[in-house]
């Protein structure tokens, strides 16, 4: 190795010492040349001509071969170590951002969007789960005569159109029930497949009280009178979807009392046109509290408040298509085209099987009585009236022009009147949707 380098020294002062210009083929032999020398013991090509592999080289190859040095492999230069830091610090501070702000850094998302947006997991993990539409828990707590009918026709329908899950009860005329009984009936809802509409006549329930998710809630209200009477005249007369109707629904009624005059029920103060029994909306509305059925301020303010606090919307029945409307526009995964199937002739036909028939009007003295008797019903109905006609103006839609009516409001026909569940007695209210179906 000495006597190699003296050579180099001697070679470069003999051409310095006559004015030539020494070149790197002066003093290292061509590429070609050194490939030549590079021959194992054994004669061919040397296998490893950049030094021998990790852990010296197979034996018979030679001890120099063993003691190449590696420094070539680690060599890089300034610019690929400052680009490796700061990749480095790059992902650091990332790490501490996702820790400290509860999630990923913005960047780090828009660097995952730019690599794309498939994950080991996405790919390899279980299938993502239904995105469900919001509101996905949604109970309708109809009121009795007060177009619930027509809106559970309009459900039947809507529910097979739109693919969402329609829950009804077999106990349909019990409203008022025990701790257990609450308990056992959030659960039941709780557990249906979401996005589901759970339908029936029952008090409000206070889900979040045993731990459930509070749902939406949708509703209808009539005028107070006007519900009373359709509902008084059913029970002893039926509709039109058969004349032996109301035999079936109340077998057991006298026919002195079948055939009791309004006035008389009115004035005599029979218990069926008196208090509690004409405190029939606001419990729907109040809850499930024994308050709740004691006509006073207390029940009609906690009806109130669940009303700001827990229902989407509660319409008018006397304004029944913009109801609709509304409906179709708060929860269009639920009624989404309910408004052109509710003019649908053919649904019309059907509805119009339900209203009450031999209605007659009450003198001018007893309906004043019941005014007085219903006060509260009245000053809560006004109140859910005036919020509707709120929230229609908030979305454009043209209040109505009410002209003076030729008889008493409540004696107006409304839309596909709907009938009042019995505390006393049990009747498949869904029973009647059935036999439509049938023919």
């Amino acid at each position: 190795m000495g006597i190699f380098n003296y050579n180099i020294h001697h070679l470069f002062f003999y051409h310095l010492s006559r004015g030539l210009s020494p070149s790197p083929s002066t003093f290292y032999p061509p590429l070609k040349k050194q490939q030549q020398q590079q021959q194992h013991p054994g004669g061919g090509a040397d296998p490893w001509p950049h030094g021998a592999p990790l852990g010296g080289a197979p034996p018979g190859l030679g001890s120099w071969k063993r003691r190449v040095s590696l420094l070539p492999f680690l060599r890089f230069s300034l610019r690929d170590y400052g680009f490796c830091m700061a990749t480095l610090l790059v992902f650091c501070l990332g790490s501490l951002f996702y820790q400290l702000g509860g999630g990923p850094p913005r960047f780090l998302l828009d660097l995952r969007q730019y690599l794309g947006n498939s994950t080991y997991l996405d790919d390899h993990g279980p299938p993502p789960s239904k995105v469900l539409p919001f509101p996905s828990q949604v109970v309708y707590n109809r009121v009795g005569k007060c177009g619930s009918r027509t809106v559970v026709l309009l459900l039947r329908i809507l529910s097979e159109k739109h693919g969402f899950n329609l829950v009804t009860s077999d106990i349909h005329n019990k409203t008022r029930l025990t701790k257990n009984e609450q308990m056992e009936l959030i659960k039941n809802i709780s557990t249906a497949e979401q996005p589901y509409l759970f339908t029936r006549h029952v008090h409000f329930l206070n889900f979040s009280r045993f731990g459930g998710d509070q749902p939406v809630y949708i509703n209808i209200i009539r005028d107070p009178v006007n519900r009373f009477l359709s509902n008084y005249f059913f029970r002893r007369f039926g509709d039109w979807r058969g004349e032996q109707n109301h035999m079936i629904r109340t077998p057991s009624m006298r026919q002195e009392e079948r055939y009791l005059d309004i006035n008389e029920c009115i004035l005599e103060n029979y218990p069926e046109c008196s208090n509690p029994r004409l405190f029939y909306i606001i419990p729907y509305f109040c809850g499930q509290h024994p308050r709740c059925r004691e006509p006073g301020e207390w029940a009609l303010e906690r009806a109130k408040l669940n009303v700001n606090e827990n229902f989407l919307l509660v319409g008018i029945l006397e304004e029944l298509e913009d109801v609709l409307l509304l409906l179709e526009r708060f929860l269009p995964h639920y009624f989404k085209g309910v408004l052109s199937i509710y003019k649908d002739p053919e649904h019309r036909k059907l509805g119009n099987m339900t209203v009450t028939v031999k209605k007659t009007a009450p003198s001018p003295e007893a309906v004043q009585i019941l005014y007085q008797r219903m006060r509260y019903e009245y000053e809560f109905y006004h109140y859910v009236k005036e919020q509707f006609h709120l929230l229609k103006r908030k979305f454009g839609l043209k209040p109505r022009v009410s002209h003076p009516p030729l008889r008493p409001q409540f004696f107006i026909p409304t839309p596909l009147e709907t009938e009042e569940p019995i505390d006393d007695e049990e009747q498949d209210d869904e029973k009647w949707l059935e036999d439509i179906y049938k023919r």
